[in-house]
């Protein structure tokens, strides 16, 4: 992302608000964009990062591993700093063939149907809690095992025990807290996460291959 004056006046007023705090400087870096985007200094407390989470993530981006995403608008958020880095294939749940289901959302039976295909992928769920909790019961029955999951969804049923079995799943993961997600805050995580990948494993690294 190029920065622009308004942009770091901004990060100026995020830092002297955030003030002491026991992130990582990668972490940090993660949590100052989500704010960036929301303007909401709540999520601060809100965000948790997983045991190598950030780690994982820039290998499986550096990999060029497949990028799965519940809704459009995330999609729409994370393609252009995408495309002009890594260059993953990105899908989206909802843009994913799937015969009638009338038990499931649609997002929640197209990243199924997606997760099977790439078990192994990074799973970005911006908004639907369904397709959270598919997630999880592929991973708990040991069908998936993906690289990172990033989960930011909202809502009010349900919401708090999908994050609670995505936590206590081993699979590398960045979540927020309770019921206060959307596509935004998922889209500044990737966004975030996606150029501490390329500063670590940019072009000018002979390791990329």
């Amino acid at each position: 992302m190029e920065w622009h004056i308004t942009d770091a006046q901004s990060l100026r007023i995020i830092d002297r608000e955030i003030g002491e705090h026991a992130f990582s400087p990668a972490e940090y870096e993660i949590v100052r964009r989500v704010v960036y985007a929301t303007a909401d200094f709540e999520y601060k407390s809100l965000i948790r990062f997983s045991e190598q989470a950030l780690q994982a993530g820039a290998a499986a981006l550096a990999a060029r591993s497949t990028i799965i995403v519940d809704v459009p608008m995330v999609q729409v958020g994370i393609t252009p700093i995408i495309q002009s880095t890594f260059s993953n294939p990105v899908y989206c749940s909802m843009d994913a063939l799937t015969r009638p289901q009338r038990k499931k959302t649609r997002a929640s039976w197209g990243i199924e149907t997606l997760a099977r295909r790439y078990p192994e992928g990074i799973f970005v769920v911006g908004e639907a809690q369904t397709a959270l909790t598919s997630l999880v019961d592929l991973i708990e029955a040991e069908e998936i095992k993906p690289a990172l999951i990033i989960g930011t969804p909202a809502g009010f049923v349900g919401v708090d025990v999908a994050i609670e079995r995505l936590k206590e799943s081993l699979v590398p993961h960045i979540r927020i807290e309770g019921r206060k997600g959307n596509a935004v805050v998922a889209a500044a995580i990737v966004t975030g996460l996606v150029e501490l990948a390329w500063q670590a494993y940019g072009k000018d690294n002979d390791g990329m291959g």
